[in-house]
């Protein structure tokens, strides 16, 4: 396992929901990590943040991790639960939330 590897896993097991972005929480450099944001701010959800635009080996080695193309990325309880476009429309159908819950995260109720 390569160090960038550890460091990853080690992020997503030791934080209840990470979310590998381009940007942070606070400033989002790109429009589908914003949408990922808004929605875990809106439901009140705790979080990590982590910039892979601050580390080449990250940006590459989060999509290795996951087998997944693109960022931003969500693990909850060091599982990935997917992409922009996934998170949007589970949060849409009641689906986030109630991953969440059943994951013991607290959500907000809406």
């Amino acid at each position: 396992m390569t160090a960038i590897n550890e460091f990853i896993d080690n992020e997503v097991k030791s934080n209840d929901v990470v979310l590998f972005m381009k940007g942070t929480p606070q400033f989002p450099q790109c429009g589908f990590s914003g949408q990922v944001v808004q929605i875990l701010d809106y439901l009140g959800v705790p979080y990590k943040g982590i910039n892979v635009l601050a580390d080449d080996d990250l940006r590459q080695g989060i999509k290795d991790y996951s087998s997944w193309p693109t960022i931003p990325q969500l693990y909850v309880k060091g599982e990935f639960v997917g992409g922009c476009d996934i998170i949007r429309e589970m949060f849409q159908a009641s689906e986030l939330q109630q991953h969440l819950q059943e994951k013991g995260v607290p959500v907000k109720a809406a």
